[in-house]
């Protein structure tokens, strides 16, 4: 793996995203950056920075009722969840608040939530919020789950997309590919690294990577 490259969002640059060259193994994909999110998730300074700014990116007339995280990114969510309530976006839920909340995943992978958390999802209008949407698979599975469970899907939101949109649901996003114009995808069978036979670097996830030695 070569050196953390640091990279502003043209849009938001006051928000730094830290992206590693390499061959990467993801659950769904190859892809030829790691992009580490950690601080971003974790530092309330630029975590609340990024909700900010992903705030601004939801429409007034939006009705958010609760705010699903992926990806661990609950801190982002609360400080977003305080930001849209700052900003006037309405909520339907009886106190006027919104809820943050994360699904749990069974052994082989499927998205759930268990009872006590079908009141904040059946009959209400919820935000997907992500660190990175990337083939679309996560956002597609977790808005056919919360369909499942009777919920509205009002908005996808993304530190980092390559998508635009998915299932006709447009994503916003602080970065994209247009902020790492070399950044690619590809599904396991056609890896073009692999075909060159580079090695991968790591395998990696939601919560990091871990380099193979």
């Amino acid at each position: 793996m070569q050196e953390i490259i640091r990279i502003h969002s043209k849009d938001h640059p006051n928000i730094e995203l830290k992206a590693i060259p390499g061959h990467f193994v993801t659950p769904n994909s190859h892809v030829n950056y790691y992009l580490d999110m950690t601080t971003l998730k974790t530092r309330l300074s630029e975590a609340s920075t990024a909700a900010r700014e992903l705030g601004r990116q939801v429409m007034l007339s939006t009705v958010v009722d609760t705010i699903v995280c992926i990806d661990g990114c609950e801190i982002i969510g609360a400080f977003l969840a305080e930001e849209l309530t700052r900003m006037g976006v309405y909520s339907r839920n009886a106190h006027q608040t919104i809820y943050i909340i994360s699904p749990e995943y069974s052994a082989s992978g499927h998205m759930l939530f268990r009872d006590n958390y079908l009141p904040m999802i059946k009959d209400k209008n919820i935000l997907l919020l992500l660190a990175s949407a990337t083939t679309g698979k996560t956002v597609t599975k977790a808005i056919h789950t919360l369909t499942y469970y009777g919920a509205t899907i009002s908005g996808v939101s993304a530190v980092f997309s390559a998508a635009s949109s998915v299932v006709g649901i447009p994503i916003n996003s602080l970065f994209n590919v247009s902020d790492i114009p070399d950044y690619m995808t590809y599904s396991p069978e056609k890896c073009v690294m692999c075909k060159e036979k580079k090695p991968i670097d790591a395998f990696a996830n939601a919560f990091g990577y871990s380099k193979i030695v």
